[in-house]
């Protein structure tokens, strides 16, 4: 067989591997594509690209409880699990919680078929694609299957106690004040909590949110960090720190 058609070969594997549902959702790129060589190339240091993001990744050194509001393309997200990762690898913790809620977009994409991480694969893309750069698809992968990394739905989270775990819940505007409460008892010790969010873009109804009543009240205490990011601090393309500024 030629190199040519060994390469199509590869590639049609790979297609079929994607397409009957056997490609993890941590080994496929933004584009729904298999990451054949993230592991040749994931980030190894993350370094701040704002003020306010060197700001947050200062809190997250000195504080067990953060939360980070503002909107999106801030970096919320990638630094609290490049965080999280850090503090897995150098032994702080001895393992990184996820969650964020199963909430749609303004619309339903109905009843998802398989186990419970494969219905909540489309909700948790963001963290995934996070989790890969940061660590690689294969070890990501490995992490996963031992439990070292777990990522739950909000709804899974009542009654435990998180003790050496570095805990990030995302999209927390999509949660009501009760919901946010409940997550944020379940800190134990020596664990690091990270809520992280965007009140203005909240898919619940108005007025059932919790973040923004939640950072407040919690904003008086001298061992939680609050950090309001703004539409300066976007770091993806500069036009959508422009749609933000009029919309």
């Amino acid at each position: 067989m030629s190199k040519k058609m060994a390469r199509r070969s590869v590639a049609k594997q790979s297609n079929v591997r994607a397409l009957h549902g056997t490609t993890r959702p941590w080994e496929m790129d933004a584009g729904g594509e298999p990451r054949e060589d993230r592991d040749q190339r994931y980030v190894r240091h993350v370094r701040p690209k704002t003020e306010t993001q060197r700001q947050f990744i200062e809190a997250l050194d000195a504080f067990h409880m953060v939360l980070a509001l503002g909107p999106a393309g801030t970096g919320k997200t990638y630094l609290s699990i490049a965080k999280a990762v850090e503090a897995l690898e150098s032994g702080d913790v001895q393992r990184i919680v996820l969650t964020r809620p199963a909430m749609e977009a303004g619309e339903s994409i109905g009843f998802l078929p398989g186990s419970l991480h494969e219905k909540m694969a489309p909700y948790l893309r963001p963290l995934f694609d996070a989790l890969s750069d940061r660590l690689g698809s294969k070890h990501l992968g490995k992490l996963l299957a031992e439990g070292t990394i777990e990522i739950a739905p909000v709804g899974y989270m009542r009654g435990r106690t998180l003790n050496r775990s570095y805990v990030v819940i995302d999209e927390a505007q999509n949660c009501t004040y009760g919901q946010i409460k409940m997550l944020l008892t379940r800190l134990g010790w020596n664990s690091t909590m990270v809520v992280t969010g965007d009140p203005d873009q909240s898919d619940l109804l108005p007025g059932l949110s919790g973040l923004e009543d939640i950072a407040a009240r919690l904003a008086v205490l001298e061992d939680v960090a609050v950090v309001r990011f703004s539409k300066e601090d976007v770091v993806r393309h500069p036009l959508v720190s422009s749609i933000l500024g009029v919309i």
